[in-house]
């Protein structure tokens, strides 16, 4: 196993272990788990579970929803930050364990969470105040959804994003199938089907985040945000550049995945999952085979659901692509690859799911269909 391969081993196995923190977050205190405030011309969102990478459950999503409402009605608030605490994480994603035991009892909270996630990504798509997401940290799934709809997003060189979703039977939702086809050439399929790793500048670079500063500048950095007078988005911009243009960390490196994107653009170019691991397997680079390994290990059903998710939505509006992911959520929600990927990733821990259809052959597009259906009085309105 050569070095890179080494690394990629280790890149699936923590975001395993990111994926056991989620697993965990059902037992913190309801209290106090986002901090809203008004400080300055700003609101400012806290993630307050550092404990568990900041993992987003339907409590927090409730409380952040209508202070992002009030804050955008208010005359005095000029924008909106939004940050996690402790350092570790802006946020590694969403509560998945209790919404696989919800899901299993039948219980309302499968539908809730993701129909409240979902509302809430839209709302800050749709936000009239600007909206500054500071993801320092792991920034996975539910994170994501959190801040890349936002019109700023200020990675730093402890940055980290993923979608790891195909990893436990789930797809990249929280609107992944509005940005990630729009980023550019292939990258987003990329990203999508294999769980890839981004760090520091290079989430900058891959255009998820829209500004990069030094760590130790960021509180600096919000408090120059918080201090601006009746600030117009182009005063918070300015603020945001001038900080981007002084970072000299890793300025001069090149993007993680440059030598390989014209590979990357012509494997993933293909419309079928088949396809896709065809040309990895027809390249035969070591690259190559490090990324057919990792597909690999993925749920078969879910390696499907997103490429058809990613192709669709790429034509999509945002809102359009939400209403089509709840429709996945639920399927999702309701049938096995989900429920065995949680419990191999965060309960019984062997990393050893049992995927049912376990070959992509026996994925059916009737199978794929029912999982687009819609869901009539049940699907997500905005």
């Amino acid at each position: 196993m050569g070095l890179r391969q080494v690394w990629r081993f280790n890149s699936f196995r923590r975001t395993n272990v990111i994926l056991q923190h989620l697993g965990m977050s059902k037992h913190t205190d309801a209290a106090g788990e986002v901090l809203l405030e008004r400080r300055g011309c700003a609101g400012v969102i806290t993630l307050n579970r550092p404990k568990f990478l900041n993992a987003l459950n339907l409590n927090m999503i409730r409380h952040i929803y209508p202070q992002l409402k009030n804050w955008e009605q208010d005359p005095e608030t000029f924008l909106i930050i939004i940050k996690g605490a402790g350092g570790k994480a802006f946020c590694a994603g969403g509560d998945i364990r209790v919404i696989s035991e919800g899901g299993k009892a039948n219980q309302k909270i499968a539908q809730d969470f993701f129909r409240e996630e979902y509302m809430l990504n839209n709302a800050i798509d749709c936000c009239r105040k600007p909206y500054v997401a500071l993801i320092h940290g792991i920034t996975m799934g539910g994170g994501v959804g959190l801040s890349v709809h936002g019109q700023f997003r200020v990675a730093t060189e402890k940055s980290l994003f993923a979608m790891p979703e195909t990893a436990i039977g789930l797809f990249p939702d929280v609107g992944g199938g509005y940005f990630l086809p729009r980023l550019q050439g292939k990258l987003g399929y990329f990203l999508a089907l294999t769980g890839f790793r981004l760090k520091g500048r290079d989430v900058y670079a891959a255009g998820i985040a829209t500004h990069f500063v030094d760590s130790e500048k960021l509180d600096m950095l919000e408090e120059d945000l918080l201090a601006l007078k009746s600030p117009s988005k182009e005063n918070i911009a300015d603020v945001l550049d001038a900080y981007h243009t002084k970072s000299k960390i890793d300025q001069d490196k090149s993007f993680i995945l440059e030598e390989h994107m014209d590979k990357i653009n012509s494997w993933f170019s293909a419309n079928t999952v088949e396809q896709i691991i065809e040309n990895l397997q027809q390249d035969g680079s070591s690259f190559a085979l490090e990324q057919l390994k990792v597909i690999n290990k993925m749920s078969p059903t879910s390696l499907k659901i997103t490429v058809r998710q990613l192709m669709e939505g790429s034509s999509k509006t945002l809102q359009e692509v939400l209403t089509m992911e709840y429709r996945l959520s639920q399927a999702c929600v309701g049938g096995h690859d989900f429920h065995e990927g949680v419990r191999a990733v965060l309960i019984d821990k062997d990393q050893s799911p049992k995927w049912k259809p376990a070959d992509l052959k026996e994925v059916t597009d009737e199978d794929l269909n029912n999982y687009f259906k819609p869901l009539g009085s049940n699907d997500l309105k905005f």
